[in-house]
Order: C-alpha cells, then structure tokens, then sequence
C-alpha cells in the first residue's frame, strides 16, 4: 500500500526541494554557503521554513530523528550566522560559519534520502525501513561527500586567505 503525503507532507516536501536546491547551488557556485548573501541567504530562509513545516509532520505519531536533526539545523543556522561576532573564534570564525552552514546541508540530506527511499517509486519504494542496507549505504556516502565538501571548503578558505596576506 503506498504512503501517501498529507497536505503539509507535500508544502514541506516542495520548500525542502527548493532550499536543497538553494544550498547546493551556493555550495558550488561559491565554494561556501553564505547565509546571509544571495543563494545563501534563500537556502537559509527555505531551510528554517522546511525545519518548522517538518515538527508537526509524525508518520510513526512521535517525535523521531528527523525531528532532532531539524533542532539540530535550526540552532546551528544562528550559530553560523554569528560566529563573526563570537570574538573567541578571531579568523577561524569563517571556517566554524562554513562547516555550520555545510552541516546543516549534510542534516537536510539524511531526510531526505530516508523518505525518498522508502517512499519511491511508490508502488514499490527502494528500501523497506529507514534501517535498510540501501539507506545505510547512501548515508555512508552522504558522510563521505560532507567530509569531502568541508574539506574543500577549509582549502579554499585557507587559499583566500594566503592570497590576501601575499597579494
């Protein structure tokens, strides 16, 4: 029997599409997600919208996962936010900014493999449960593609920042 989305289920699905579409895009297109400029900034928006329609959502009638990674996202978006201001982190405020915000992508992203796997295609979803081996090994991938990312990012930053002290 499929699993039908509820009304909500499907606003929140289309606002979460959206800012993983915004996130990604930054990530990309400017080696960073920035929250506060341009494809940043709308990633940020949509994500905090897709955190607040995902808590009434309960398929299994209780709080889950899904839901914590969701307060996870929404105290590390203020965090990266204001790291600049937190005069204890000095220069490595932009990388603790950049890992946040890459963090919030990597939290995003474990949702949304786990219901597009159990609930696609519908008549016959890919996996099972969220503990199938399929969804366990598209978040081990997931870990690698974040540490990869972030790993890039630090690089990235670290050559700005020779550039600007040698150029």
């Amino acid at each position: 029997m499929p699993n039908h989305l509820s009304v909500l289920g499907i606003v929140h699905t289309v606002i979460s599409i959206v800012a993983l579409f915004f996130g990604f895009y930054a990530a990309f297109r400017f080696d960073k997600i920035n929250p506060l400029k341009g494809a940043g900034k709308w990633y940020t928006i949509f994500t905090v919208i897709t955190c607040i329609t995902g808590f009434p959502i309960m398929k299994t009638g209780h709080f889950t996962g899904a839901h914590g990674l969701g307060v996870m996202i929404l105290i590390m978006i203020p965090l990266a936010i204001y790291s600049r201001s937190f005069r204890i982190l000095g220069n490595k405020a932009k990388y603790v900014e950049t890992i946040l915000m890459s963090g919030t992508l990597f939290f995003s992203m474990i949702p949304a493999v786990v219901e597009t796997l159990t609930r696609l295609p519908i008549s016959a979803p890919i996996a099972a449960s969220q503990d199938a081996s399929e969804i366990k090994s598209c978040l081990m991938l997931l870990i690698v593609f974040f540490i990869t990312g972030v790993t890039f990012q630090v690089r990235k930053l670290k050559e700005e920042k020779s550039v600007v002290v040698n150029g």
